[in-house]
C-alpha cells in the first residue's frame, strides 16, 4: 500500500493558512468503494483509509515511512505568490487599466 505525503492546501472558504503549515501522510485506497445494496451507503473494508497522520515537516513524515517500511510518494506544494495591494491603489494615476469612477 503506497502512502502519499503532502502539505493541505486551504479550503475554499479560509482567506488565511491555518492548518496548512503541517504535512501530512494519508494512505491510498487498495480497493474502490463499494455501494451497499440496502440502504445505499458507500463502505469501504479498507481501515487505512480512515488513517490519517498530521507532521511538523516532510523531513519527518519520510523517517516515519522508512522506518515503518511504508511506499510513499511526496507530493510538493506550489506556494502561492501573494501581491501586497492597498485601497488607495484603486485611485492611484499609474493604475493599469480604465477608469471605472
Amino acid at each position: 500500500m503506497v502512502a502519499r505525503i503532502y502539505k493541505p492546501s486551504r479550503n475554499a472558504m479560509q482567506s488565511g493558512t491555518a492548518k496548512t503549515k503541517a504535512w501530512v501522510l494519508d494512505y491510498e485506497p487498495e480497493r474502490p468503494r463499494e455501494v451497499e445494496p440496502l440502504m445505499g451507503y458507500t463502505s469501504s473494508n479498507d481501515m487505512k483509509s480512515q488513517l490519517r497522520l498530521g507532521f511538523d515537516s516532510k523531513e519527518e513524515a519520510i523517517a516515519y515511512a522508512e522506518r515503518e517500511g511504508i511506499a510513499y510518494q511526496v507530493q510538493e506544494t506550489k506556494e502561492p505568490t501573494r501581491r501586497r495591494i492597498a485601497y488607495a491603489d484603486n485611485f492611484s494615476y499609474r493604475r493599469v487599466g480604465s477608469w471605472t469612477h
